[in-house]
């Protein structure tokens, strides 16, 4: 089988970069959601050209649609299925990163990596398995989520329950250097923080005002003094705005502020100390208050055993496919793995096309590398399936 699997495989870079060529011209910025869309009708057009599976539609008010594939298998019995995950929106609004372009053995574009390649991946591994008479037999939901880049806010309860009984959860975010798997990513956290104060003229009446922009800034101290990296503790104050001008006190400031950690308790912690962190710098400053308004956004995606697992599993495959299999560092940033893990799911994450720079405008994916990928997943399906057999 698998020696059928490749001979499927063996001539499909420029089918899988005709999509990818497709989508990426379309624009599918978040807040977005007519590109999206139309991203996702491509998607679910591509997957319905495959024999045996299913297409569900999830419309949203906000977002673009949401969509979940199934074959025969997981549609007649859910229990135990394997997870494919990915999204469809990207980073950039139209107008400021666009189009597709081949260069030598890269392929470049808004979204090629991150994670438009992965797509094309999983649907390209679908198909080989159709092609040679498995696909009906394995148990496997797609689902694809518009809202992944903004945290998932739908996209996580649609998981949630779309996604519940699999056995595994595969998640296809951009391809690391040397095609390392993700086991473990840090959990993310974003407040904004709105200090208060009385507008007052700074040369004629300096001491009627209360300074927001003063209670602001100690704040702002306070809550970078949070960052503890031995415990994988990190808070950022990435924006700041308030004032009307240098002659005026100011009676409004705001910052938005992340962070992140590695383990669910940090977080909660983190977001207790940041509220404390406003009442104590309001209070320095009379006349003036200070409002935290912010959640823990993503659980850390946490290593375990089952997840290890599952990491070997698939790295087999990818050894075979030509890939290299070591397992990655743990990761900064969040993703959909986060959702899937945090309700059970052994999830490993990281397998869409090697590549880099994604969220800039140097985004690319080492087009030799689309194949090996498809051939690596649908040679763990198989896998999957002749476990079920027993």
């Amino acid at each position: 089988m698998i020696e059928a699997l490749r001979q499927a495989l063996s001539s499909r870079t420029a089918p899988m970069l005709a999509l990818l060529e497709r989508l990426v011209n379309l624009n599918s910025f978040t807040d977005n959601p007519r590109g999206g869309d139309a991203v996702g009708e491509v998607l679910a057009d591509e997957l319905a050209t495959i024999p045996g599976l299913s297409v569900r539609r999830f419309p949203s008010a906000r977002f673009a649609a949401h969509w979940v594939a199934e074959s025969e298998a997981a549609k007649a019995s859910p229990a135990g299925h394997v997870a494919l995950v990915g999204h469809l929106d990207t980073v950039f609004p139209p107008g400021v990163f666009e189009g597709f372009r081949l260069d030598g053995e890269l392929a470049r574009g808004p979204g090629v990596l991150d994670m438009k390649g992965g797509l094309v991946v999983a649907i390209e591994a679908l198909r080989a398995l159709e092609r040679i008479g498995a696909l009906a037999e394995i148990p496997v939901r797609l689902a694809i989520v518009s809202d992944e880049e903004v945290g998932s806010p739908e996209g996580r309860p649609l998981l949630h329950r779309e996604l519940a009984g699999a056995a595994c959860a595969l998640v296809f975010e951009a391809g690391r250097e040397g095609d390392r798997i993700i086991t473990a990513r840090r959990g993310t956290g974003g407040v904004t923080v709105r200090a208060t104060g009385k507008a007052a003229h700074a040369g004629n009446a300096h001491e009627q005002g209360a300074n927001a922009i003063w209670a602001l800034a100690r704040f702002i101290d306070r809550a970078q003094r949070l960052t503890d990296y031995a415990r994988g503790v990190t808070v950022n104050v990435g924006k700041v705005s308030g004032g009307q001008g240098r002659n005026t006190v100011p009676d409004a400031a705001e910052a938005a502020v992340d962070f992140r950690f590695v383990s669910l308790a940090d977080g909660e912690a983190i977001l207790s100390a940041l509220a404390a962190a406003a009442r104590e710098a309001a209070f320095e400053v009379p006349g003036t208050s200070a409002r935290v308004d912010g959640e823990v956004a993503r659980s850390p995606l946490v290593r375990t055993e089952a997840s290890a697992a599952l990491y070997r599993e698939y790295a087999a495959c990818a050894r075979a496919a030509g890939l290299g299999d070591a397992e990655a560092p743990l990761i900064g940033g969040g993703s959909d793995a986060s959702s899937t893990a945090e309700i059970g799911i052994p999830s490993i994450d990281g397998l869409g096309p090697r590549g880099s720079g994604f969220h800039t405008k140097d985004e690319l994916i080492e087009v030799g590398t689309l194949v090996p990928k498809a051939e690596a997943l649908a040679a763990f399906l198989l896998g999957r399936r002749a476990s079920a057999r027993g």
